[in-house]
């Protein structure tokens, strides 16, 4: 008891001792102002300093934003002075629509052909499911349709390579890319729904006891023996589609028109089209196809040709100086190119479609690491890959960062194929790019670490902003030795 009064004591005179300490503060301070020389100082920081507490540093921005639209400004003006208007829809309208593509429009009779493999997948799906097929048949038939769906366009451009236009090829490419990730989810997901499936049925072969819980599910689902369902209001919620009743061509049409790569039996749906909402999106597309290939007419193109005599003879200073100058148009296309993907395209899409999860991008502008960059820029992209391979390569029992490896080896990959197969010209520098995102990585987290969130975010953008035109650089000088074997000087 003596020793619960003693620690008490304690605790109060140390209490009393910071009271005291504040009181002495106070008392001062009280003290200086009531001095006949008017003090007009007190202990604060300078507003830059980490420790003063202040964050209002809109004036700045909006000083930096100021300067960099005139900047760009004047870009635009020499431009213009230099190369005059290069902006011709026409021009650009009938590369998109495949008209210099001679005769066949083999990149839209690929597109058609797209439609086989996915029914193919569809048959194996019902016939595994019927038990017409064995399960390590239909896997099999499984992964070499799926990796022949990736071949096709491989083989096909590099063999008729002169048929196809660039934008031809890289379109079928990406819709290929697409397809392949969302047949492979749509396999996995009705691998896992088959085998709960089977082994339900396997329990329900058995004869079981009913449960009190499981009798209350089946009143309020049936009904209570009077012709009156118990649950009423559960009337009016729909229906979910079990497996499997979801192995039908309606389905998985709906899954590859969705804006996701996830399959699900049952997705979150809208009641309505919100129409003002859809008109919106509508015009951003529309405007915003128009403001990256004017772009890319007027600003890209001249500076990325500009670029290849410094770049082949190694002129450092040269070649930076073109790097800085192409980065800003660069730049500028691909934040509209984001906006115009993940925000107007895909809710476009997911309103036409009832499509109610719009999680396509978060904030990644605010990433401070380079892992928080790819995990919140590309919402459909990371969800799939944590769901389809991160996740499935854990359970196999290798490490978090093997798992981490194998999906940005995945992601190298296919980042690759997009540039490589439609130009022709088979290098390695987007899959090295992406590649060295791993020790960017702790790049990042280290200056995140040392120097505060501000100077990982400040890595970030770097990447962003020179990685890109560095890429577009290097493969328009292999394009250009490759396939016009230039002499340059």
């Amino acid at each position: 008891m003596s020793h619960d009064t003693d620690e008490n004591k304690v605790r109060y005179r140390r209490t009393q001792s910071v009271t005291r300490a504040e009181e002495i503060t106070k008392n001062e301070s009280n003290q200086r102002k009531s001095q006949p020389d008017k003090p007009c100082h007190r202990p604060r920081d300078s507003l830059f300093s980490w420790s003063s507490g202040f964050d209002n540093f809109t004036g700045l921005v909006n000083w930096g934003f100021l300067l960099l639209t005139m900047g760009g400004f004047r870009l635009v003006l020499e431009n213009f002075i230099k190369y005059g208007i290069r902006v011709d829809p026409v021009q650009w309208f009938v590369v998109l629509t495949g008209r210099n593509e001679g005769q066949g429009y083999p990149s839209l009779l690929l597109v058609l052909y797209s439609i086989v493999p996915i029914v193919i997948c569809l048959m194996v799906e019902k016939g595994l499911a019927s038990d017409v097929l064995m399960e390590s048949a239909g896997m099999v038939v499984h992964v070499v349709n799926i990796l022949v769906l990736v071949l096709i366009p491989m083989v096909v451009i590099h063999v008729k390579g002169q048929a196809f236009s660039l934008v031809g090829a890289m379109t079928v490419c990406f819709i290929y890319c697409i397809l392949f990730l969302k047949m492979w989810s749509y396999v996995q997901v009705n691998l896992w729904c088959r085998t709960r499936h089977k082994q339900r049925r396997n329990r329900s072969g058995r004869r079981q006891s009913i449960s009190v819980a499981q009798l209350q599910n089946e009143r309020e689902h049936y009904g209570d023996g009077n012709g009156v369902a118990s649950g009423a209001v559960k009337d009016k919620v729909p229906q979910l589609v079990h497996y499997p009743d979801n192995l039908h061509l309606k389905d998985l049409f709906y899954f590859l028109l969705a804006p996701t790569l996830c399959y699900e039996l049952n997705f979150p749906r809208t009641s309505r089209i919100r129409k003002r909402f859809l008109i919106k999106r509508i015009l951003e597309v529309v405007i915003g196809v128009h403001i990256v290939m004017g772009l890319f007419q007027q600003w890209m193109i001249p500076s990325v040709k500009n670029s290849l005599v410094p770049f082949s003879n190694m002129d450092l200073t040269k070649t930076t100086e073109r790097l800085l100058k192409l980065a800003i148009p660069n730049h500028l296309m691909w934040l509209c190119f984001f906006y115009l993907t993940f925000h107007s395209f895909l809710n476009l899409m997911g309103e036409l479609l009832h499509f109610s999860d719009r999680n396509f991008y978060s904030d990644w502008w605010n990433a401070n690491n380079i892992d928080t960059f790819w995990r919140t820029w590309n919402m459909p992209v990371h969800k799939w890959c944590v769901r389809h391979l991160y996740i499935p390569v854990v359970e196999m029992g290798y490490s978090k960062i093997s798992a981490s490896v194998f999906v940005f080896f995945i992601s190298a990959f296919f980042h690759e194929y997009l540039v490589s197969v439609p130009l022709k010209t088979f290098k390695i520098w987007a899959f090295m790019g992406m590649m060295a995102q791993i020790p960017l990585s702790f790049v990042s987290r280290f200056m995140e670490k040392q120097y505060g969130a501000r100077c990982g975010n400040i890595v970030v953008w770097a990447s962003i902003i020179l990685g890109q035109p560095l890429a577009i650089m290097m493969y328009y000088h292999d394009y250009v030795i490759t396939h016009y074997n230039e002499v340059l000087v």
